[in-house]
């Protein structure tokens, strides 16, 4: 049966142009063609770039963050069994109704019972530190991976002919540049597929999870068909916006907040300008229109455009939200992720700010009390200054 599935999966009529078989994209006179079997080395090589952010996450960026003044946050509460217990087991954000059970059976007042239930919540969530390592490693390989692809495509004549993207398709030899550039870009998705339980949760999970599917499922796909010259043209496309992101990220947890408000613009412009300019009017007329003057519509490139223009839409899609981004930043000076974790930055800030504001009123009260004033900064009666 499995055999049966095998057989029809690889039809040549789902993959190939009419007329065209597998046997076409043998290997012969030297010239090596694209093979489904070339991605299992997707895993090994995965596992591999997993190994080597861990290195770099320890050795590099926490070095890194602590000269941005980024240090190993100690979150500390005040035990309570009875809170923990009802934390665990019922939930993270009690109603009023539950905070007002819960003080009364502490003895605390209900504004504690709300501190300690922050204070849990912010325990719970990754640190500045954890942040800024993902970020940083993200950085480090979209930089390497972009000037790679600049680097291997800088020469090739598709890069300024689109007619070559199609010239001789699909009998067209794969290049040792176009293989390791492929290969690494769906390893990195592979190995952030493999970290995801480790990595810092955001609201936005699922929608990463299924980001990082669909794109080795395009990748994959555009490298059983052979489509390796247009797919190094998508990629290249959109790891250039993605440096600029990430550099923004890491300078928001470092608390460079002018500079991420710049790389965030930088990222910006060039998003919009790679991702609703170049791939609309260049990649999808380059894989739509130009096709059509050397082939007749088979299967996969109806798949193939199918996958790009859902993409398209994709990028109009985060357009909206980082135009909301942008709109918050030019009139709140400070950008927050509003794909992510905002909600838990704006908690744990509000916290910081509430533990400025007790200190401050018991410092005021503590300096009243000296000068035998109350609070109100009324005298107090005598024999009450030592309460």
């Amino acid at each position: 049966m499995f055999q049966t599935f095998k057989d029809w999966f690889w039809l040549e009529r789902f993959w190939l142009p009419p007329a065209i078989k597998w046997s076409d994209l043998e290997d012969h006179d030297g010239l090596v063609f694209v093979k489904p079997s070339h991605l299992y080395m997707t895993i090994p090589y995965a596992f591999g770039l997993l190994i080597i952010r861990h290195v770099f996450e320890k050795f590099i960026a926490t070095p890194l963050a602590k000269t941005f003044g980024i240090k190993e946050e100690v979150r500390k509460i005040i035990p309570n069994t009875v809170l923990e217990t009802f934390y665990k087991r019922s939930t993270s954000k009690p109603s009023e109704d539950d905070v007002y059970g819960l003080a009364k059976k502490c003895n605390l007042t209900e504004r504690q019972v709300e501190r300690w239930f922050r204070g849990r919540r912010n325990q719970d969530r990754p640190s500045r530190m954890k942040k800024f390592q993902e970020a940083c490693w993200r950085f480090a390989f979209y930089l390497v991976i972009t000037v790679a692809g600049i680097a291997f495509l800088y020469d090739k004549p598709w890069v300024y002919d689109l007619g070559e993207v199609w010239n001789g398709y699909p009998r067209q030899p794969l290049l040792p540049s176009q293989y390791w550039y492929y290969i690494l870009e769906m390893s990195f998705y592979c190995s952030l597929l493999l970290s995801l339980g480790s990595d810092v949760k955001r609201k936005d999970f699922f929608a990463h999870v299924i980001h990082h599917l669909a794109a080795l499922s395009l990748m994959s796909f555009s490298w059983c068909a052979n489509y390796i010259r247009s797919g190094t043209l998508v990629m290249i496309v959109h790891d250039v916006a993605d440096i600029w992101l990430e550099s923004a990220k890491m300078f928001s947890y470092a608390g460079w907040k002018q500079t991420c408000n710049t790389l965030f613009f930088i990222f910006s412009a060039i998003f919009f300008i790679s991702r609703l300019i170049i791939f609309p009017f260049w990649i999808l007329y380059c894989t739509l229109v130009i096709p059509m003057l050397y082939l007749e519509p088979f299967f996969s490139y109806i798949f193939l455009n199918l996958q790009l223009m859902v993409l398209q839409i994709l990028h109009l899609y985060w357009g909206y939200f980082i135009l909301k981004m942008l709109k918050r930043c030019i009139f709140t000076k400070k950008i927050q992720d509003v794909r992510s974790d905002d909600e838990e930055e704006y908690e744990e800030e509000e916290e910081e700010e509430e533990e400025k504001k007790e200190e401050a009123t018991k410092d005021k009260e503590r300096d009243c009390l000296k000068n035998g004033l109350g609070p109100d900064r009324s005298l107090l009666p005598n024999g009450h200054h030592g309460r």
